[in-house]
């Protein structure tokens, strides 16, 4: 199996140093290391894929059209790439004085991001498969990992970890244990407010879960959601108004009761998931959208902070509800930019936007030519290129072009800690040690070089399994040019594999030609580069994803 994260001929050499390097001239004065360590605030939007946000890559909708429209490929449906991201102003603005990746991966699903940014850990090892899975509490935390190194941590909003169980308002029952896998505090947060569940029944009326100094790290305990506000936004149990104001009480808490320790926040928004009843769509509180999105739903009919849509359209409500959650996150950052300039802000999607294969929930509508069948719960480029955007104090700025991924956010954010990274960690059962998958981003935010990846050999891998798809089995995985995606059914069969050129065809509409006759190790093929790419990339597959040969 190969070795990703130790293999010094896959990943570039890294600067263990560089947080130290990108925050020891913050201060006029002289100061320690530990004193340098910035805060850092990592906010996950839920189901929010790059062609919601294409606006913080400015020209790219225009490249994709010049090369497939009637100057490049020629493709009939080309006019579908040009839709309409949504409103997301702070993004954007975020986006402009920070370092954007525009090649960024996640998982297909929730849970195996959240688990790959909180582990370091692809699916394969943490076997955090699909929406369904948990983390066990043999693993590593990051969370664990800041605490230890003196950081006050926090988890507010969405958890997805501890596993999933029906909150439909007719749901029977629960058979077995609430949650069985980790929960936050077990992993390193010393406050956690929000939700354990992969989504929240209503976005006005819910309950919230909390762990606190007041609860063993295994109990919590679920409190009615009061009312809150932010400026200019009046009292409302909105929940991304909720998580948002919740974060900001936290980290003013941090600032006044401690203000020479660093802090470590992770917000996971639930907007704009679908709810699990009906509909499964809402229209946001008026007060939380721009001009934009306001005409936009007065055009359609919807009713403002309702769930009476009118003629409004699922990507119309989609762009509406991503519209709310980028309001709260300005109001948020501009609080946290006031109390600490110190501070990392980290923004990613969990995975791509949502296509369900029903109108109704059915999102996708710009970037991209083929919709269905692909988006979340899938490999596609659609299903797992997210948004990306990094920002803080002495960070390069401007478009990253580097294959990154959500799991490297793992070794990123220790580092920014001034952990010193492990060369491997507990399994999910604990009873053994694996090698990291992740690798830090801090040598590209410093200016050190453009990439952590060798660009043909580096590669990162988006696997799981889909119950949405009759729990198919999928493994992506690309390097700088290249990018395999093959598909097992759930009794076994084999599906076959997909094989495209990512500069080409970042849409993925051009499948290349299989090549089938590679050998055994997959680093030689006959006749071309191209073969030998995918006879490299199917080893990939084959050796160290979910579709391991020693797995069929």
């Amino acid at each position: 199996m190969f070795k990703k994260s130790q293999s010094k001929s896959r990943i570039l050499s890294t600067a263990s140093a560089a947080a130290l390097t990108l925050f020891s001239a913050t201060s006029a004065t002289a100061q320690t290391e530990a004193e340098a360590r910035p805060n850092v605030l990592l906010i996950v939007l839920d189901d929010v894929g790059l062609d919601m946000t294409t606006d913080i890559l400015p020209g790219e909708i225009d490249r994709m059209l010049t090369k497939y429209g009637p100057e490049g490929r020629g493709h009939p449906d080309a006019a579908r790439i040009d839709g309409r991201p949504a409103s997301m102003p702070v993004l954007n603005s975020l986006a402009r004085k920070s370092l954007v990746f525009a090649n960024a991966w996640a998982e297909p699903f929730c849970s195996p991001t959240r688990a790959a940014m909180l582990t370091g850990l692809y699916p394969e090892r943490t076997r955090v498969l699909d929406y369904t899975d948990w983390l066990t509490q043999s693993h590593l935390s990051l969370g664990t990992m800041m605490q230890d190194q003196g950081y006050s941590t926090a988890l507010i909003g969405k958890w997805h970890l501890s596993g999933l169980n029906d909150i439909r308002p007719d749901a029977p029952p629960h058979k077995g244990p609430l949650y069985p896998g980790m929960k936050p505090k077990e992993a390193g947060f010393d406050l956690f407010r929000g939700d354990l569940n992969g989504a929240l029944p209503d976005y006005w009326e819910y309950k919230v879960t909390v762990q606190d100094a007041d609860t063993p790290p295994s109990e919590w305990r679920v409190e009615t959601q009061p009312a809150r506000s932010l400026p200019g936004i009046a009292p409302t149990t909105f929940a991304p108004v909720v998580k948002a104001a919740d974060t900001v009480d936290w980290v003013t808490q941090q600032e006044s009761t401690a203000p020479d320790k660093p802090w470590f926040a992770w917000l996971a928004f639930n907007m704009p998931h679908i709810l699990p009843g009906q509909p499964p769509v809402v229209v946001p509180n008026r007060g939380t959208l721009d001009p934009s999105a306001i005409a936009e739903i007065e055009a359609c009919g919807g009713e403002f902070g309702s769930k009476n849509l009118g003629d409004c359209s699922a990507p119309s409500l989609n762009r509406a509800m991503s519209t709310a959650t980028d309001t709260v996150m300005g109001l948020l950052l501009e609080a946290v930019e006031e109390l600490d300039p110190n501070t990392v802000v980290i923004v990613i999607g969990d995975n791509g936007t949502g296509q369900y294969g029903r109108p109704e929930v059915n999102f996708l509508d710009n970037l991209y030519i083929t919709y269905e069948g692909r988006g979340k719960g899938t490999g596609y480029e659609s299903g797992v290129r997210v948004p990306l955007i990094v920002h803080g104090p002495g960070m390069v700025e401007g478009r990253n072009d580097a294959i990154v991924h959500a799991v490297d956010l793992f070794s990123t954010i220790a580092e920014l800690g001034g952990v010193t990274l492990p060369e491997n960690v507990p399994n999910r059962t604990g009873d053994a040690m694996v090698d990291l998958d992740s690798v830090s981003l801090l040598p590209i935010l410093s200016g050190q070089t453009d990439t952590v990846r060798a660009p043909d050999i580096g590669y990162v891998t988006a696997e799981g399994s889909s119950p949405l798809a009759d729990n198919r089995l999928q493994a992506a995985v690309r390097n700088a040019q290249f990018k395999i995606l093959c598909t097992r059914s759930d009794s076994g069969e084999d599906n076959g594999c997909e094989f495209y050129d990512l500069k080409a065809d970042p849409l993925e509409e051009y499948p290349l030609a299989i090549t089938t006759s590679c050998a055994s190790d997959g680093t030689e093929a006959p006749v071309t580069d191209e073969a030998r790419q995918y006879c490299y990339l199917k080893h990939v597959v084959d050796t160290d994803t979910i579709l391991a040969s020693s797995d069929s």
